[in-house]
């Protein structure tokens, strides 16, 4: 090759699509992307190969094909691995293109209630009242008591019995005593009376016990939610795009 037929390049826009040669005329594609220090080529159509080759070693530029100083087997070898200044520049450039595109965004909260459901003890008194209920009752007693029995008896036939009788209990007044003279005699009678007591005794008991039940309640409540529409200067809505 003359180099007199290839010069320098001095604008590497125009070599992009433009076939790319190696030493001995080695087929190296063409290129792809050129960055500021490397070319990026690609040959074949199905088994695609991407070399990665550093402008500092470009031997020149006819106008329709670019030659590196450097053999297929070296570029094999060495540029076929994207450098890492690459990818971190095109890491860079898609951060870049998302914060311009987050830049054009307009963002509207859209805010919603949501129910929001706890529980908390609470404190109740059960109280247990005793009070007095009077009530009547009727009881039978039967009851003793002592009453006179009167009998007639003459005189002249004075009866003696071998069990104690009012008649020995009682003086024998002389006639004359009887006729002038008023006489009183006690003779005592016994009897039974009710007697009336009342005492208290312990019936029965209650036992009191406590146990926790749980039970299922339905709480509803309104929650208020925002509905975005977005309507063009004719008045017309906009159709969200999904």
């Amino acid at each position: 090759m003359e180099s007199s037929t290839y010069g320098h390049v001095t604008d590497w826009n125009e070599v992009i699509k433009k076939e790319v040669r190696g030493l001995n005329d080695a087929d190296l594609g063409k290129v792809q992307k050129v960055h500021e220090t490397i070319v990026v080529t690609e040959r074949g159509s199905i088994n695609k190969e991407k070399f990665y080759l550093p402008k500092s070693i470009t031997h020149g530029y006819n106008g329709s094909i670019l030659i590196f100083d450097i053999t297929e087997e070296e570029a094999k070898q060495k540029f076929m691995t994207e450098p890492t200044e690459l990818a971190t520049s095109s890491t860079s450039t898609q951060e870049s293109r998302d914060t311009e595109a987050d830049n054009d965004e307009t963002r509207v909260q859209v805010i919603e209630e949501r129910l929001d459901v706890s529980k908390e003890e609470s404190l109740e008194e059960a109280t247990i009242i005793k009070e007095p209920i009077k009530e009547t009752k009727t009881v039978e007693v039967q009851l003793t008591h002592e009453e006179l029995i009167i009998e007639r008896r003459p005189a002249s036939k004075p009866t003696t019995t071998t069990s104690e009788t009012i008649t020995s209990e009682l003086p024998t007044p002389s006639p004359q005593e009887e006729v002038e003279t008023k006489t009183e005699i006690n003779i005592p009678l016994k009897r039974e009376e009710i007697v009336v007591s009342k005492k208290p005794y312990v019936k029965e008991e209650i036992v009191i016990k406590k146990k926790p039940v749980t039970e299922t309640k339905t709480v509803t409540e309104q929650i208020t939610s925002e509905k975005v529409s977005v309507r063009n200067s004719a008045g017309e809505e906009v159709v969200e795009d999904h």
